[in-house]
């Protein structure tokens, strides 16, 4: 039997079974338009099981932080990713677009942009709009706002839309690069991500019931009660006013009687157990709410030793890297955005970095100095692992100026000792003294004019060359630089015009 088929090339024969079996490998089977699942619509619901039991949206989760059992835990969670540090890494990406990533994440209030991103962690997902805008001679977004989550839905094909007023069940489709999506733990079936408060629901209903009727039983059994006593036969008015007199004795302790009417007191027998079912009820939801938002209760509870609330807090650090992560993926597909549209979509984009200040280690610091002053030189690289410096922290040993009239100048008497000018040295003498460091600035300028002849790539290697100084030096450098290379052209041209 022939296998049916079609020569690709005069040696190939490529059979239509091996096509079909090529192409159903390439592409996707299980999915929702073949699935049997008939709930799928264009809307794809949220799926979280609290929310469909409930018959609500998420606004349900927000309610919840008001009280203080959730937003203490909250509060501490969020407090942790914010106390954090942040840095741009530079990596492969080009130097002007890492200035420039820099420059617009410096103007953000970071504290506000950080609580909204970890919204993601409670609710599963959280929408931020960009609102973009010229910034130095560039588009980058100029703020970022964090949106409800109520106004967003997710499609059959998982991409988020707005639900508008025109819009309100097919929703409106977003623009590219308009909302950055920080989303935890979302999945093809969950696009939505899984919300942290929706472990929290119960917890927090029993511990408004089980309070709810504590109060009401110490308000029952926390007061004594009053019993009067008249005799058999006094009309219904005359009891229903003793019972009114009783009950304002309550608030004011002060009641008019008949004399021939009584009244006793009777305390509450022992109710202690009782009381202690709802202290234990609410207690154990408290416990079940910090172990769902901080995943352990030892730092809390009053009862852990000084070991357990340790072990407590590794695993509150634990989680507190992760929601770094989650901050730190969304800030870099902010990045790779301004990256796409200033160097390429290939181009490589900086990173955004969230980490801990570690402490100096005192007697390591100790001992390098030691070894310093008895004549040891280190190279830079060591100062940077050791002591988690960045480019540009350590300074270039400045060059030696010698002079005719240095050798009679006096030394400091002690060493770092502030420098006094000496006597007798003129303005001349000092301009002819710094003549060979300006010489040397104004030589590295001309040389990299002279080798970069397109404006983009003198650019860049001025970013590359000088990217340590601040930014307004840095734009005064790079006019000085374009100067020269104007100038050099006229010259270059009148020479040309010259020689004829």
């Amino acid at each position: 039997m022939t296998s049916r088929g079609i020569y690709v090339s005069p040696t190939e024969f490529v059979s239509f079974a091996e096509t079909r079996q090529r192409s159903s490998l390439s592409e996707q089977i299980a999915t929702r338009d073949r699935s049997m699942d008939m709930s799928f619509g264009f809307i794809l619901p949220n799926p979280d099981p609290i929310l469909k039991r409930q018959g609500k949206d998420i606004s349900v989760y927000r309610d919840m932080r008001s009280r203080a059992s959730v937003g203490g835990p909250i509060r501490r969670r969020k407090a942790a990713v914010k106390a954090l540090e942040w840095r741009v890494e530079r990596g492969k990406a080009s130097a002007r677009v890492t200035r420039l990533c820099s420059d617009v994440l410096a103007t953000y209030d970071m504290d506000t942009l950080l609580n909204e991103i970890t919204d993601a962690v409670l609710f599963g997902y959280q929408p931020l709009e960009l609102m973009w805008g010229p910034f130095n001679g560039a588009m980058a977004p100029l703020q970022v706002i964090g949106k409800p989550q109520e106004w967003f839905f997710f499609d059959n094909a998982a991409q988020l839309r707005f639900r508008s007023r025109q819009q309100p069940l097919q929703g409106e489709e977003l623009e590219p690069r308009k909302f950055l999506l920080a989303r935890q733990e979302a999945s093809y079936a969950n696009p939505y991500g899984f919300p942290d408060l929706s472990m929290c629901f119960w917890a927090d209903t029993f511990m408004r019931g089980g309070l709810k009727f504590w109060v009401t039983f110490t308000e029952k059994y926390g007061t004594p009660w009053l019993v009067g006593k008249q005799p058999r036969g006094t009309p219904g008015p005359e009891v229903n006013a003793l019972l009114d007199k009783l009950e304002a004795m309550i608030q004011d302790a002060v009641a008019a009687i008949p004399d021939d009417s009584s009244i006793d007191i009777l305390e509450a027998g022992d109710k202690g157990a009782s009381a202690d079912l709802y202290e234990r009820l609410l207690m154990y939801c408290r416990s079940e709410i910090n172990i769902a938002l901080l995943g352990q209760n030892q730092s809390t509870e009053a009862n852990s030793n000084r070991a357990s609330a340790t072990a407590g807090l590794e695993v509150a650090n634990t989680i507190r890297d992760g929601d770094a992560k989650l901050a730190a993926a969304a800030m870099n597909q902010l990045l790779r955005w301004i990256t796409d549209l200033h160097d390429g979509e290939q181009a490589p984009a900086p990173t955004f970095e969230l980490f801990e200040e570690e402490d100096v280690n005192v007697t390591q610091a100790e001992r390098d100095e030691t070894l310093t002053r008895a004549g040891v030189n280190f190279q830079p690289q060591y100062w940077k692992r050791v002591y988690k410096l960045q480019e540009g922290d350590i300074a270039d040993k400045p060059e030696v100026i010698t002079s005719p009239f240095s050798a009679s100048l006096p030394g400091p008497a002690v060493e770092f000792a502030e420098r006094v000018p000496a006597p007798g040295i003129t303005a001349r003498e000092a301009a002819a003294a710094g003549a060979p460091v300006i010489s040397s600035w104004l030589r590295d300028l001309r040389s990299l004019v002279h080798a970069h002849t397109d404006a983009q790539e003198l650019q860049e290697a001025l970013l590359d060359a000088y990217s340590e100084l601040p930014t307004e030096d840095l734009t005064e450098l790079m006019a000085l630089a374009f100067e020269l290379a104007h100038l050099q052209g006229r010259d270059q041209a009148a020479q040309e015009s010259v020689r004829g």
